[in-house]
């Protein structure tokens, strides 16, 4: 919804995943609007990393077999967080504190 309120879409073939003694384990998770069922268990640790597109959702990849681009050639942008599941909530565990994202803003800069 907060893409769609923007005018943006999600692509949907890439996922989030479940992080674990394999780094990139089960769950899938979704990050486009899907009734599929599912559950968060403690102690559970995964990614979010959506690809947000300022045209249509559709991708092509290139040759090369990794590069993705958009099928319209629209501008994406793409972030990923990791999240562990606590007793009282979800913790982010990449947040970057104030203090330490504005010192790297001015490194940057620099």
């Amino acid at each position: 919804s907060i893409a769609d309120a923007a005018g943006m879409s999600v692509v949907q073939e890439f996922v989030g995943h479940g992080i674990g003694k394999v780094f990139h384990a089960a769950p899938a998770v979704l990050h486009h609007r899907n009734w599929r069922p599912g559950s968060m268990a403690v102690g559970q640790t995964f990614t979010i990393e959506p690809i947000l597109t300022l045209g249509g959702r559709k991708v092509c990849t290139w040759p090369d077999g990794w590069t993705v681009v958009t099928a319209d050639g629209s501008l994406t942008a793409q972030f990923e967080h990791t999240l562990l599941v606590t007793a009282d909530g979800v913790e982010v565990l990449t947040r970057v504190a104030a203090s330490q994202a504005a010192q790297q803003q001015q490194v940057a800069r620099d």
